[in-house]
């Protein structure tokens, strides 16, 4: 009999299938690219899913967010996520942390029992101090970099940090981690040269200079592809708890 996971357990059998319902994953940001990557966790039937965000969906959302819509505005991601995720599969459990992830707040999550860890955070000092604490507990982790100001999806790339292109950000989060004893970082990001922005003016209003141009499909492909990257780890051999 036919079930919501048969098209899947055609791919990855039963094994892959049963694998993936006992994964616990925690995603730290639920953005353009953070959204994206629930989903797809979701619709591959994982067991568990922490989801931390402390912000309000606004309209600014709505061009790439996927919980942003009109309906849903001034609504917290978190709840918008959890609703969704139990609309996919009511059998998954989902835990919300409508909260910052830094050192005041890091002592509500016990990052051992995850199975893995997505970054998906703007916030450079909250990514580092999240690696940081899962490399030092050994649980897999997968951070997705800026994606402001990209426009060619087909540029994005799996790859340690250590690879990642001369970038003033990068650069400077990956001598942080170096200085925190993290050598080596599997991350999301693109090869495409940041983009200028165009100073947005609209009813005389100027938007804030340090904010980001962006698109509806750059962050929700990196989202995807961070979300086959967690799920392949998972069903590999080598990982183990």
């Amino acid at each position: 009999m036919y079930d919501a996971y048969s098209r899947m357990e055609i791919l990855l059998g039963q094994k892959g299938v049963n694998r993936l319902s006992t994964a616990k994953i925690a995603v730290f940001g639920l953005g353009g690219a953070g959204s994206y990557t629930v989903e797809a966790l979701a619709r591959c039937g994982v067991g568990s899913l922490t989801l931390v965000d402390h912000e309000a969906i606004t309209v600014t959302d709505i061009n790439r967010q996927l919980y942003a819509l009109q309906s849903t505005i001034g609504h917290k991601k978190v709840q918008i996520a959890k609703e969704r995720v139990h609309n996919i599969d009511e059998d998954i459990l989902v835990h919300t942390y409508e909260t910052y992830y830094n050192e005041d707040t890091m002592g509500l999550f016990d990052l051992k029992a995850y199975d893995y860890i997505v970054d998906a955070m703007d916030t450079v000092s909250s990514k580092i101090l999240l690696i940081e604490q899962a490399q030092k507990y050994q649980v897999p982790v997968i951070s997705c970099l800026d994606m402001g100001n990209k426009l060619n999806p087909s540029s994005l790339e799996i790859m340690d940090i250590s690879r990642v292109a001369a970038d003033p950000a990068v650069k400077k989060m990956r001598a942080e981690l170096r200085r925190k004893g993290v050598r080596r970082l599997k991350v999301l990001c693109s090869r495409e040269h940041s983009r200028r922005g165009f100073e947005f003016r609209r009813n005389k209003e100027n938007i804030e200079r340090n904010i980001h141009g962006s698109i509806s499909f750059v962050p929700g492909v990196a989202g995807l592809m961070t979300a086959g990257e967690v799920v392949r780890d998972i069903l590999s051999e080598k990982h183990k708890k």
